[in-house]
């Protein structure tokens, strides 16, 4: 099955947990729940808020207020259909895929985050013996500097130590 229609299928049986949840507890069927939903599936990787209201109304033509999206990835974290992160201080959102846990790279400088698989790390976790927890995934934080913020760091060092800059020299 290619990696499309896997998303299609997690996102319909995301829907299929939703259809049976409004209707086990009489809540309505609205437009709004299904097309976050569907947006949200549509994401690659993290989003904020703010960037699914964006997609919603730039992308979908369905703006949403801030409040129904609110109250709607609330509910979707309830049935473990999105996962919450806070990522330095910001508030970070990610559809839920089945098995699907991963690292996540965290540049301390810029607060850029990336995500990495590593069977190594996901085999260690899940033959980890938990006292009364069922596990369903995980999400573990590496925090440090991205190549980018190092290569910067480094040019900035380099300028600072020229012989144009440096004191010493200056004396001479």
């Amino acid at each position: 099955m290619r990696n499309s229609e896997k998303k299609e299928s997690v996102r319909l049986t995301a829907e299929r947990i939703l259809d049976n949840y409004l209707e086990m507890n009489n809540y309505r069927k609205t437009p709004e729940r299904y097309a976050i939903l569907k947006a949200i599936y549509d994401i690659e990787g993290h989003f904020t808020l703010d960037d699914l209201g964006q997609k919603l109304a730039d992308e979908e033509h369905f703006p949403v207020s801030r409040a129904t999206l609110y109250n709607t990835l609330h509910l979707f974290m309830s049935l473990r259909l999105v996962i919450r992160h806070s990522i330095q201080g910001s508030t970070m959102y990610e559809a839920l895929y089945p098995g699907d846990s991963h690292c996540h790279q965290v540049c301390t400088v810029c607060g850029k985050v990336t995500e990495v698989k590593s069977p190594e790390v996901t085999e260690a976790i899940e033959n980890m013996h938990l006292k009364r927890f069922r596990q369903d995934v995980f999400s573990l934080y590496i925090y440090g500097i991205c190549s980018t913020c190092q290569a910067a760091i480094t040019r900035k060092i380099k300028k600072h130590k020229t012989p144009d800059n440096n004191d010493e020299h200056r004396k001479g």
